[in-house]
């Protein structure tokens, strides 16, 4: 879309591309939605979530209105770029990055789901580096931030593993019942000590020209 190069910005490594989700791309991922494909036990994301609709035509449409409500909202004190995960050509995933008072603190924070069927390859990760990639190489980020349930250990794994801190805990509800989420924490120094040399960035100046960075 020439005239939002917002929809143009892409990160690639060597095993996925992150593309900005054109409404092309949402169409072809709303079928990964609509299979169910985003699900996991136990159930990884808190409420409100729209993935926990029963009814597929439902799932897809509450899922479309709240990418479309966070592409449309670029405000100082909160933005998101939103993804699609690429895996051989294919749309199999959503990475998204928020800045949370970004000009002022240079935080971000990181949402993610990968399709059942690709699970336990490592491209979680990969999207997770991609991401960070992006957001200190390319954005100038401090931190980011990330929280998972306690009993989501990918997620947790994952955070470890590129070198983020434990940050406390916090309540949350899932599926309107009481879970316990950790948080974590990676500063840019703890992010340049697992620096990768093989991510690339594409399109990068729409962000600098379109996002309230400074």
């Amino acid at each position: 879309m020439k005239n939002y190069p917002l929809l143009e910005v892409r990160v690639s490594t060597p095993k996925l591309e992150l593309r900005a989700s054109t409404d092309e791309l949402l169409d072809q991922l709303a079928e990964v939605v609509r299979a169910g494909k985003t699900h996991a036990e136990p159930a990884p994301y808190d409420d409100p979530m729209s993935f926990y609709e029963t009814d597929p035509d439902l799932r897809v449409a509450k899922w479309l209105r709240a990418v479309w409500r966070r592409r449309g909202t670029v405000e100082p004190g909160a933005w998101r770029l939103n993804f699609a995960v690429m895996v051989d050509g294919q749309p199999v995933g959503e990475q998204s990055i928020t800045g949370v008072d970004f000009a002022t603190l240079g935080t971000v924070t990181t949402f993610s789901w990968l399709s059942v069927d690709l699970r336990g390859r490592g491209l979680g990760r990969e999207m997770r580096a991609a991401i960070l990639h992006l957001a200190f190489d390319g954005l100038g980020a401090k931190e980011a931030g990330s929280d998972a349930f306690v009993d989501n250990r990918g997620s947790n794994a994952i955070s470890q593993g590129l070198g983020y801190e434990p940050n406390g805990y916090e309540w949350a509800t899932r599926q309107g019942e009481p879970a316990l989420l950790n948080r974590w924490r990676l500063t840019r120094d703890a992010w340049e000590k697992h620096r990768r040399d093989d991510i690339e960035l594409h399109n990068l100046e729409a962000c600098h020209a379109l996002l309230p960075l400074t």
